[in-house]
């Protein structure tokens, strides 16, 4: 099967095997693929709001939220209607086109979901799609999101299923399975991906892509998060991930979801702009923008828009994403 056409037969020594090409080949071959794809020179734009920030009882041992650690994070309930519907105005007229809006609950209690449905229906009012990150679902509360509207749901599987348990202890591999089955089976697009930089092999970070490219359906968006290593959570003092070897993870990431939004997510701020132009050769093509992800920081809609003009791409228009409104839909109607 050709590598631009979505397959879902990936093996594990196969994800590995692309890892391993030498770096020029690697990002030849998943260039050709997100052209063939996409539009290389439009970058999806997304923007990240904690609409409840802090006090989660997960341990996962990369974030700051979990009130099992101490990073100086202070908790807060969840946010009015309307504050959230301001900070959606700001992110539509800065060019985001989605807005997903995060709450730091393990699963979320029956009674929050009429006040997270009311955000979802006045975000889409604005004209946005809407995402939403709020922890386990079960399969009612992943319908009641849909009937709300909801578009996106995001749920990572964080890492390898063989590396998980170093990263977290509270809820295993299968439940996010699960949840992400019942948001497939509500009708909602997934967003699912995982961060890299924990600690973790190259063998894992193959086992986390051939995990997500072995899903019935590849997630329509694939956030690939660079660790951020706040003070205070276990994985504070990880030694930073190789920036090449992030290249090679979305490059792979492209490769065998071709069809799947590629995000460039949590740790960019960090990332010069030459490692971002790399990323975007390789296959990434869509971001978040604003001065904060959930309580980490992010580069400022200015530094993006200036990256941008310098690069040539410019943001997507909204409801771009799908293969009939790139520049290569001829492609899609003739497969």
């Amino acid at each position: 099967m050709s590598d631009f056409q979505p397959r879902y037969n990936w093996t594990r020594e196969q994800a590995l095997a692309l890892f391993d090409l030498p770096f020029h080949e690697l990002l030849f071959r998943a260039h050709a693929v997100h052209r063939e794809n996409f539009d290389p020179g439009q970058v999806q734009v997304s923007t990240l709001l904690s609409i409840k920030t802090g006090a989660c009882p997960e341990d996962c041992g990369y974030c700051p939220q979990s009130a099992r650690y101490r990073t100086g994070l202070k908790a807060e309930r969840l946010m009015p209607l309307e504050q959230v519907v301001e900070k959606a105005k700001v992110a539509r007229d800065s060019g985001a086109t989605r807005f997903c809006m995060g709450a730091a609950w393990r699963t979320p209690r029956d009674k929050d979901l009429p006040a997270v449905a009311e955000m979802v229906g006045a975000v889409k009012a604005l004209g946005l799609e809407t995402c939403a990150t709020l922890g386990m679902l079960t399969a009612a509360q992943a319908e009641a999101l849909k009937a709300a509207g909801l578009d996106y749901y995001n749920h990572n599987l964080d890492t390898s299923p063989e590396y998980y348990g170093e990263v977290i202890t509270t809820r295993t591999y299968d439940d996010r399975l699960q949840t992400l089955a019942h948001v497939r089976d509500a009708g909602m697009k997934t967003c699912c991906g995982g961060i890299v930089g924990m600690g973790e092999s190259r063998m894992d970070r193959a086992g986390l892509l051939h995990s997500l490219a072995t899903l019935p359906a590849h997630p329509d968006s694939v956030p690939i998060n660079r660790l951020v290593r706040v003070a205070g959570t276990p994985m504070a003092e990880e030694a930073e991930l190789d920036a090449l070897e992030f290249v090679r993870t979305i490059a792979v990431a492209r490769i065998m979801m071709p069809r799947s939004m590629v995000r460039l997510s949590a740790g960019r701020e960090s990332m010069s702009d030459e490692l971002q132009a790399l990323c975007f050769f390789a296959g990434a093509n869509s971001i978040f923008h604003g001065e904060k992800l959930l309580t980490t920081g992010n580069p400022d809609t200015e530094a993006d828009e200036q990256l941008f003009a310098r690069l040539g791409i410019r943001a997507m228009p909204a409801a771009s994403g799908s293969l009939s409104t790139t520049v290569h839909a001829d492609i899609t109607e003739a497969a």
